[in-house]
């Protein structure tokens, strides 16, 4: 079995998502979801659906004295950044080499990095006058958005769209494929 660790930031759509796409599952288990705000509705989404919740302010965040107990107690092998803002420290990288990725609402190298999350992406994309746009999910690595891209889906955009129709478009790009794409990563864990 599998323990996943799912961390979040905000509301959870996609945490939600993950956890009960491997609800049942003889080969995954949503061990443990971890926020850096202890007011996320992912939280809240969580719980409801008998996930263990933690809370990981960036003191904690950046304490492998913290952090390394807490994913050991629960036995986590993989961690999913399911909307996750801060930069997830080295040593947390190190500890689990391929074992940590996210999902970004981008076409990534385009508009990733530093500042560029949620709705800020969108508002980019709008002003830039993309044509698509889409999501990303990639290996984590030291460097924000930088790491081996897993898969990629697009989404075409008209001139017509508003910043709130480009986050939409792209939110059901993840709410079809972010789940499957980790379970493919899954499948090839030895």
């Amino acid at each position: 079995m599998i323990n996943l660790a799912i961390f979040v930031s905000g509301s959870g759509t996609n945490c939600e998502n993950l956890i009960k796409h491997f609800s049942g599952s003889d080969r995954v288990n949503c061990a443990l979801v971890v926020s850096n705000k202890p007011d996320a509705y992912a939280l809240v989404r969580a719980e409801r659906l008998g996930v263990t919740t933690a809370v990981a302010p960036k003191p904690q965040l950046n304490d492998p004295n913290f952090m390394m107990p807490l994913l050991n107690e629960h036995h986590v092998d993989f961690i999913v950044l399911a909307g996750f803002l801060p930069l997830v420290p080295d040593f947390l990288i190190d500890a689990f080499p391929r074992r940590i990725i996210n999902i970004h609402p981008a076409l990534l190298p385009k508009y990733g990095g530093k500042g560029m999350w949620g709705h800020h992406v969108h508002e980019a994309v709008k002003a830039a006058g993309e044509t698509e746009t889409g999501m990303t999910v990639h290996y984590v690595t030291p460097v924000c958005d930088s790491g081996e891209i897993i898969a990629q889906y697009r989404c075409a955009l008209s001139p017509d769209d508003t910043v709130d129709d480009i986050a939409e478009k792209e939110h059901q790009l993840e709410m079809k494929y972010f789940p499957h794409v980790v379970e493919e990563v899954l499948k090839e864990l030895r």
